[in-house]
């Protein structure tokens, strides 16, 4: 939380003047303010108001004969401070946990995590991000090796909320389909409601703490273990890129093409949106504070979805600066909230 000391005229003012700049995109004046909101003050006063919000930083005037524009300090202190979010309409709630419940699948949670960034999309008219559990975040459920012909092993997880991973296993010789039952169901008896990275951080602590127990075969069968679970790339979902470009703000083809290109490069969002699964709560992200390339222009509201206590990924919104915080934020609160209860009751 910013610590200023402003006072209930000042952040009557401030709460205006960014109220009405999220709604138009357009410098606001004293006396628009006035107007508009019928304060107990002359436009004089307003003004003077604004000029010492600008000189505190909140405030910047495009032009000497322009209104004023929040800026990054400024947008940042109203949603920390005077923000009062919009309960999300009763309807679209529905819709919602209806749309995403109508895709669900025992073994197949892309539809869902693509439906919900979709859902965002569509609810908040700018762009829906959905990033899918990490592989290493997995619950391991079940797993089970089939040997598909001499060289090539495929490995059948079931993670906890019932989906099922494929992973084929390349250039794997000498290990016969009996070694790799007995591999599957020593992981089985042992690894089951680990996580997929802990799995395989314990194999390789095993391997390291008697490596006489481990002839020539079982070495192998423990290295194809660590190879079946070593990380891969994120899934990142993007639905409506198209929407935030209808602002005018993105209307500058330079500025255009470096927000695509962070679209298109999806590790740019994983990495940014990572951030946001450290702490188990919404959070918001403005301007400057986001360090990808290409959104600095941007503003980010996101929160993580889990299963039960395990956070699994984050759902987001990205827009301009002047994004609907009061709206967008119980969106995105409310669509991770469906997401984890539907993950979490498919056990």
């Amino acid at each position: 939380m910013l610590d200023f000391d402003l006072s209930e005229r000042d952040k009557q003012i401030l709460h205006a003047v960014v109220s009405m700049y999220i709604q138009t995109g357009e410098p606001v004046g004293s006396r628009a303010v006035w107007r508009r909101y019928k304060l107990p003050m002359s436009p004089a006063t307003i003004r003077n108001i604004m000029a010492d919000l600008e000189e505190m930083g909140f405030f910047y005037q495009p032009h000497t004969s322009a209104g004023r524009v929040p800026t990054e300090l400024g947008l940042r202190f109203y949603i920390d401070a005077l923000l009062k979010k919009r309960p999300l309409p009763r309807q679209n709630k529905l819709k919602i946990k209806q749309d995403l419940k109508g895709v669900q699948s025992e073994y197949d949670i892309d539809k869902v995590l693509q439906e919900s960034s979709r859902l965002l999309s569509l609810y908040s008219h700018q762009t829906g991000i959905v990033i899918a559990p990490k592989f290493s975040r997995i619950i391991l459920k079940q797993i089970e090796f089939v040997r598909l012909n001499r060289h090539l092993v495929l490995a059948i997880i079931v993670g906890s909320t019932g989906v099922v991973y494929h992973r084929l296993i390349p250039n794997v010789s000498q290990i016969s389909q009996d070694d790799l039952n007995k591999f599957a169901n020593y992981l089985n008896a042992n690894f089951c409601g680990l996580t997929l990275g802990e799995v395989r951080k314990r194999l390789i602590e095993e391997m390291k703490k008697d490596k006489a127990e481990f002839d020539a075969i079982w070495g192998k069968i423990v290295h194809l273990g660590k190879s079946v679970l070593k990380p891969e790339k994120e899934n990142v979902y993007i639905e409506g890129t198209a929407n935030i470009l209808n602002y005018p703000e993105f209307s500058d083809v330079e500025r255009m093409k470096a927000l695509l290109k962070a679209f298109e490069e999806k590790g740019i969002i994983a990495r940014l949106l990572e951030r946001t699964m450290e702490e188990a709560r919404v959070q918001v992200f403005v301007g400057g504070e986001i360090t990808a390339e290409g959104l600095s222009d941007c503003s980010v509201v996101a929160s993580p979805y889990t299963h039960g206590d395990i956070v699994l990924g984050s759902v987001a919104v990205i827009g301009p600066m002047r994004m609907n915080y009061a709206e967008v934020i119980p969106l995105v609160e409310y669509t991770a909230q469906v997401l984890s209860e539907i993950l979490t009751k498919t056990d």
